[in-house]
């Protein structure tokens, strides 16, 4: 913890949110998507999913329907509900009310945004190239990674828009290189078991191997809401840490390692 602090107040450490923080606010999962993918094409969904894995019904989906703006749509409202009330999420608070200037995200949604309208934080969203012109130096920036619900074209969603995005060629990911060289990066909201979280963590050790020339790479950090030797060995070997809680409740974990972090 005093590793992740340190970097934390020295201003060297890039947050990454993943879909486990989404989730506390009540947002539909994967599980619910894929199911009414296999309603809008016609399937049972129970015997949709035993077809392919999310990324494969999801390109399928796709190739069926030509397009992802109807599921898009879908996503947008389902996601974005009236009922949500962003005061009432700690952790949201906490992300807006911290002291990070670059935040990287995998979430589709808005509530990151919303949440620092809500607390009157200035911030600039980074979805395609053409927003790298809006970066400034006194505005934190909430670079989403895989796509934002304004481009249909930005969001990484079936099977081919992640085998291009796992080229790591992509203009974010240019941005993510040069950002990531020289800082910590702190994966708070992913679960370990997600195979495209462990690349992007696999990728970023290499980088720095390739790039730095010789240089210790910066300790970087994924919390978890449970501790698991297993996955704390394997992520080592890549030069990031884990720091877990024994909390039952993820939220409750979640929460009290970011206030403790401030």
């Amino acid at each position: 913890m005093d590793q992740v602090i340190q970097a934390y107040r020295s201003k060297r450490l890039i947050l990454f949110v993943g879909a486990g923080v989404s989730m506390s606010l009540g947002l539909p999962s994967w599980r619910q998507l894929v199911d009414h993918m296999a309603r809008e094409l016609g399937f049972d969904p129970d015997i949709f999913r035993t077809f392919g894995n999310d990324l494969t019904l999801a390109e399928f989906y796709r190739v069926s329907k030509g397009q992802i703006g109807p599921l898009r749509s879908w996503m947008d409202r389902e996601w974005h509900s009236g009922s949500t009330d962003i005061s009432k999420s700690r952790v949201h608070e906490l992300i807006a009310k911290a002291d990070f200037d670059l935040i990287y995200t995998t979430n589709y949604d808005r509530w990151l945004e919303r949440a620092f309208d809500h607390y009157g934080k200035p911030y600039s969203k980074i979805a395609t190239v053409g927003d790298l012109s809006k970066i400034a130096s006194d505005k934190t920036q909430i670079v989403k990674f895989h796509g934002d619900f304004d481009d249909d074209t930005s969001i990484v969603l079936d099977e081919t828009s992640y085998f291009e995005r796992l080229e790591f060629e992509s203009p974010l990911d240019i941005k993510l290189r040069s950002d990531v060289l020289g800082r910590s990066v702190l994966f708070i909201g992913y679960s370990l078991s997600d195979i495209n979280i462990r690349y992007l963590f696999y990728r970023l050790a290499n980088l720095w191997k390739k790039s730095a020339r010789g240089a210790p790479q910066p300790m970087s950090f994924v919390f978890s809401a449970r501790p698991n030797a297993i996955q704390e060995a394997v992520l080592g070997q890549w030069n990031i840490k884990m720091i877990s809680s024994q909390s039952d409740d993820p939220d409750k974990a979640l929460t009290e390692f970011l206030e403790q972090l401030r």
